[in-house]
């Protein structure tokens, strides 16, 4: 979930209030929804009137591409596998960002020029800060999973209760197990239709606040353009490559196994999608379908400017308008605009940041992907990402010509199969192709060109991209990995909660050796 605003309240590891009684939780969301929406909604107009004369002037035009991750995880038990709760304090004293639910944490890179010796810098800036922060959450018990949906609930609870645990006080719905902010609880009390549910093949759930998206975890590189007016273009190429790059990455073909419906093991097995991130996130964040409210969670259009860009995030429904005042940072002065944007949930989105003027940046958030079985893994991605806007804009590649409605199409497809998606794309030589080692042979030799256009040699580039391209090269990804295992275990006659349970077990074994030394292709080489 994006965040970033500072709406606290002090919970204990059971989600209990401490310091804060249920009673104050609710007067301080209360005070949150009390607040002037169309008074917020100007204000935010005002600022980006603002944004677009700074983009105008060049303020936020760089010397360099920059490049940035987050990177999200869930905690589990060290013993058991079954998630757990992180203590509140645990978590700042490894210097961990909190996240909507009590297991969550994250962690972000500091932006790095695009060369290698920024792509290092990503590296071991992540493997520097989840080294340490393994070895403090382990003497209480606990493991930090990178991973792209939880399936073990906690010890004696189920998935189902443990999502749709709530109190209501003072007429204000309270999830039990919600991180301590706010903004997280007050989303479950505003006038935005949200529709708080699970929408899968043989999966249903409804709940009363955001907390189903907390199935989840992440990966979101980020790419910094040069020249914040060339945006849209460099948007429109984006949107064209989230399909085969999602793929190459889906890594959550399964739920808890108790959230299924009364259906064949067979059919849950065969109607499986290898992606369900991106369906949690829309179905729960997102309107229901009877409901005429535009979509927040989506697949966003192209952009004939970027001002239209500005305009897009400007007209967006705020779920949680707030009163805010301007700091000291030089982006506090569109601090409206940037309220607005942290739920401007599209898959690919813009973003005009800077903490100073000289800072002042716009860049592209990679949103679809993700937490990947390693480091190195995730890595790879922000390499991929990354060279592909280099050269498919520097060689005006024909692949932006594709129409948006089929780039849209190619998404969901990659959504349910992975890498069996029929995903329609367009060559170097303006050829329509649906061939997966055509796709694929360009999309790895362009990011590799990229590079290799920031100065990495062409072994480094290599070597950053090998990862991805064994994986099309065996047809293998996380979620068929985790597929073909639980369906062997089917087959075996053994209950698919057994099953799930064994694959999450045999993940978690596995990412221990490899998290931080190796790539998911060490796992394809072990029983």
């Amino acid at each position: 979930m994006p965040g970033g605003f500072d709406w606290t309240t002090l919970l204990t590891p059971r989600g209990e209030p401490a310091g804060m009684s249920a009673s104050e939780l609710a007067t301080a969301v209360g005070r949150a929804l009390d607040v002037d929406g169309e008074r917020f909604h100007e204000r935010a107009r005002e600022e980006a009137t603002q944004l677009k004369e700074e983009i105008r002037s060049g303020t936020f035009d760089n010397t360099e591409a920059i490049v940035g991750m987050e990177l999200e995880l869930y905690a589990v038990d060290d013993r058991t596998d079954a998630l757990r709760r992180v203590p509140r304090q645990l978590l700042e004293l490894i210097g961990f960002e909190k996240e909507l639910g009590l297991h969550n944490a994250e962690m972000q890179t500091s932006p790095q020029p695009l060369n290698s010796h920024g792509l290092a810098a990503q590296r071991d800036e992540l493997k520097a800060s989840l080294l340490p922060a393994q070895q403090r959450v382990q003497s209480e018990g606990i493991r930090l999973v990178s991973d792209g949906m939880w399936t073990v609930p906690p010890n004696g609870e189920t998935g189902r209760d443990y999502l749709c645990d709530c109190v209501e006080e003072d007429g204000v719905r309270i999830g039990t197990n919600m991180t301590d902010a706010v903004r997280y609880h007050t989303m479950a009390n505003t006038d935005y239709p949200s529709a708080f549910e699970l929408d899968a093949p043989h999966v249903s759930l409804g709940a009363e606040t955001v907390m189903p998206e907390s199935l989840i975890t992440s990966i979101q590189p980020h790419y910094q353009i040069p020249h914040a007016p060339d945006l849209p273009e460099y948007f429109s190429y984006a949107l064209r490559i989230a399909a085969p790059v999602l793929a190459v990455g889906v890594n959550s073909p399964f739920f808890p196994p108790d959230l299924y419906d009364d259906a064949p093991d067979e059919d849950i097995l065969a109607d499986a999608h290898m992606e369900n991130r991106v369906g949690v996130f829309e179905s729960v964040l997102n309107p229901p379908d009877s409901d005429p409210t535009p979509e927040k969670v989506c697949f966003p259009p192209d952009f004939d400017s970027v001002e239209d860009a500005i305009d897009d995030i400007v007209e967006d429904d705020t779920i949680v308008p707030r009163r805010l005042q301007s700091g000291t940072r030089f982006d506090d002065d569109f601090v409206h605009f940037r309220h607005k944007h942290g739920s401007y949930w599209r898959w690919v989105r813009p973003v005009f940041e800077g903490p100073t003027r000289s800072a002042a940046n716009a860049r592209i958030e990679f949103r679809p992907l993700p937490a990947q079985p390693t480091v190195d893994d995730a890595i790879a991605f922000e390499a991929l990402v990354a060279g592909l806007m280099e050269s498919l804009v520097r060689f005006e590649h024909p692949i932006q010509s594709l129409d948006w409605e089929t780039a849209e199409a190619n998404f969901y497809a990659a959504v349910r199969d992975g890498l069996d998606a029929e995903i329609e794309w367009i060559t170097a030589d303006g050829a329509t192709t649906t061939a997966t080692d055509e796709i694929y042979g360009e999309l790895f030799e362009h990011a590799r060109e990229g590079l290799e256009g920031r100065g990495l040699s062409t072994e480094a580039a290599h070597e950053y991209i090998r990862p991805l391209r064994e994986r099309v090269d065996r047809r293998m990804t996380p979620a068929r990995w985790k597929h073909d295992y639980v369906r062997r275990r089917v087959e075996e006659n053994v209950p698919l909660a057994e099953a799930i349970w064994g694959m999450q077990a045999a993940y978690i074994r596995q990412q221990k050796e490899t998290l931080l030394e190796g790539t998911f292709l060490d796992w394809l080489e072990k029983p």
